[in-house]
C-alpha cells in the first residue's frame, strides 16, 4: 500500500497560487504550453505554470532516492514522520545531489544537470501537485535552488486535485520509464521500484513491458533484491545493519551471483547454497566480480579452512532438525558445512554493519569488527590466489583433451558432409585427397608427442601411437 505523506506546511498558499496561474492561463489568448503523460491508464494534457523553486517540496517518496535514505538511518526515520520539516527537506536535497553508492560525496551526472541549467536552462517542465510537491523535477529544482536561489522560477505541468499519492508514484514511475528519459534510477532503486509495483498486484508481464525488460529479468531482479534484504536482516548487530546503499556497486556481482546459483540449484541445492554464502562472504569483504567468480561450493572447507586463523574458524553447529510452527513435525536442518559457512557469512555482514557506522573506530566494538573484516579479507586474498593458480592448471590439463574434441566434432561433421556429396556427386575429391594428406600428417605429429608425454599410454593412446609404427 502506498504512503501517505499528508500535505506541506504551504500547501494552502501553493494551492491558491496555482489556482490563480491557471486561471490567468485559461482567460489569456494564444497557444498554452502543456505536459503530455500517462494519467489513469489514459494519455492526460496538463498545462505548464511557472512557480519558484523555493515554494515547492520535495517529493519525500520519490523513486530516485528510496535506497540512498538508509544512508542516515535517524532521517530516514524524520522523512516518514516528518517529510516537511525544513531537516527532511534538506536531507531530501542532499541525497538528490549526491553519488547514488556514496552520499558522502558529490554525484558528476548532478554537476553536470546544474551546468547545463546554468548555461542552457531548462528544457523539459517538471510535474507538481496542486499543493506544490514536485512528482517530476525534483532532481532539477535542486539544481536551480543550487544555480540561483529560492527566487528562480521553474516551469511545471500541474496535476489534477483529485490526484493522490498512489496516483503520485504511478505517474513518476511512468515518466522515468519513458524510453527518451536520460538519467536512469540508481540499480537498487530500480530494484525497489520493481518490488512497489508487484506488491501493488501488476503482473510480471506489464513489469517487464514498463521496464522494458524481460519477466526472466524481473524475476532475477526480485531474486536479488530479496537477496540483499536478506543480508542486511543477517547484519543485524549492536543495533547497526547495513543500508541498502551498501549493495549499489554490486550489480554485476549479484546478477552473476543469481545465474550461478539457479544453475547450481538445479542439481544439487546443497552445494549452491554453500557456494552462495561463500559468495556472500566475498561481496561483503568488497572482493571484485572477477575474484567472487572464482568462488565455489568447495571454497570454504577446500582453500579458506588451511588459512583463516583458528579463532576466526567458524562454529560448525550440530544442524539438528527444525521444528515447523504450527505443526508437530520437524524436517532436517541444513548440513554442518552449510551452518558454518552462513556462521561465515554473518560474522562478516555483522562486521561490516559495525565498522561501517564507526568509520574512526571510536569504539571497542568497531577496532574488532574491523580487525575481523581485515583478517578474513587476508584469508580470502590468499585462498582466491590457491583457487586461481588450480583453475589455470586445471585449464592447461584439459586444454589438449578439449582440442581433441573439438577436432572430432568437425570429423563427424565431415562425415555428414560426405554423405550428402555423394548423393549429389558433389565432391572435390582432388581437395577431399589434400586434406586427408594434411589430416594424416597432423596425426603423426600427435602420435609423437603423445609418445613424448605419456609415460604409460591407456589402450586409446595406445592405438594412436601404434599409427607411428604402421607408417602413419
Amino acid at each position: 500500500m502506498t504512503q501517505d505523506f499528508g500535505r506541506p506546511a504551504r500547501a494552502e498558499e501553493n494551492r491558491a497560487t496555482v489556482t490563480r496561474r491557471l486561471k490567468e492561463l485559461a482567460d489569456a489568448d494564444g497557444a498554452r504550453e502543456t505536459l503530455t503523460i500517462e494519467w489513469r491508464g489514459k494519455p492526460g494534457h496538463f498545462d505548464v505554470i511557472e512557480m519558484q523553486v523555493g515554494d515547492l517540496y520535495y517529493n519525500p517518496a520519490t523513486h530516485r532516492i528510496r535506497a540512498q535514505r538508509s544512508h542516515d538511518v535517524r532521517r530516514d526515520r524524520m522523512l516518514d514522520s516528518a517529510p516537511w520539516s525544513n531537516e527532511s527537506q534538506e536531507y531530501l536535497d542532499l541525497l538528490l545531489k549526491a553519488l547514488p553508492s556514496d552520499p558522502s560525496r558529490p554525484d558528476p551526472e548532478f554537476v553536470h544537470l546544474a551546468e547545463s541549467l546554468r548555461d542552457y536552462g531548462q528544457s523539459d517542465p517538471g510535474l507538481i501537485t496542486r499543493d506544490g510537491v514536485l512528482v517530476n523535477g525534483n532532481t532539477r529544482r535542486a539544481a536551480l535552488l543550487q544555480e540561483f536561489g529560492p527566487a528562480r522560477t521553474m516551469r511545471v505541468a500541474v496535476l489534477p486535485e483529485s490526484c493522490n499519492w498512489s496516483d503520485i508514484a504511478a505517474v513518476e514511475l511512468s515518466l522515468q520509464l519513458r524510453k527518451d528519459h536520460r538519467r536512469d534510477y540508481s540499480y537498487i532503486n530500480r530494484l525497489l521500484a520493481i518490488d512497489e509495483m508487484a506488491a501493488q498486484g501488476t503482473s510480471l508481464p506489464a513489469i517487464a513491458t514498463a521496464f522494458r525488460s524481460t519477466v526472466v529479468a524481473c524475476r532475477r531482479d526480485q531474486w536479488v533484491l530479496s537477496i540483499i534484504r536478506t543480508m542486511i536482516k543477517r547484519s543485524e548487530a549492536s543495533g547497526k545493519a547495513l543500508p541498502l546503499i551498501a549493495f549499489e556497486d554490486h550489480t554485476e556481482k549479484l546478477r552473476e551471483l543469481h545465474r550461478k546459483y539457479a544453475k547450481e540449484a538445479a542439481s544439487n541445492p546443497d552445494k549452491a547454497e554453500l557456494m552462495l554464502e561463500s559468495r556472500l562472504s566475498a561481496i561483503a569483504l568488497g572482493f571484485s566480480k572477477t575474484d567472487v567468480r572464482l568462488i565455489e561450493s568447495d571454497f570454504q572447507d577446500r582453500y579458506l579452512a588451511r588459512v583463516l586463523p583458528e579463532d576466526l574458524q567458524p562454529a560448525a553447529p550440530t544442524a539438528g532438525e527444525v521444528k515447523i510452527p504450527g505443526l508437530a513435525r520437524s524436517v532436517k536442518g541444513p548440513s554442518d558445512r552449510l551452518a558454518s559457512a552462513r556462521a561465515m557469512t554473518d560474522a562478516l555482514l555483522q562486521a561490516r554493519a559495525i565498522s561501517s557506522a564507526d568509520v574512526s573506530l571510536s569504539s571497542r566494538d568497531g577496532v574488532r569488527a574491523q580487525h575481523t573484516l581485515t583478517t578474513y579479507k587476508d584469508a580470502f586474498e590468499e585462498s582466491l590466489e590457491f583457487v586461481g593458480k588450480d583453475v589455470r592448471v586445471r585449464k592447461r590439463k584439459q586444454a589438449a583433451p578439449a582440442r581433441l574434441a573439438d577436432a572430432c566434432q568437425d570429423i563427424d561433421q565431415c562425415v555428414t558432409d560426405l554423405v550428402m556429396s555423394r548423393s549429389s556427386r558433389s565432391l572435390d575429391e582432388d581437395a577431399f585427397d589434400d586434406a586427408v594428406a594434411k589430416l594424416r600428417k597432423s596425426l603423426g605429429k600427435l602420435a609423437v608427442e603423445v609418445k613424448r608425454t605419456i609415460p604409460e599410454p591407456g589402450d586409446e593412446t595406445s592405438w594412436l601411437v601404434g599409427l607411428l609404427k604402421e607408417g602413419l
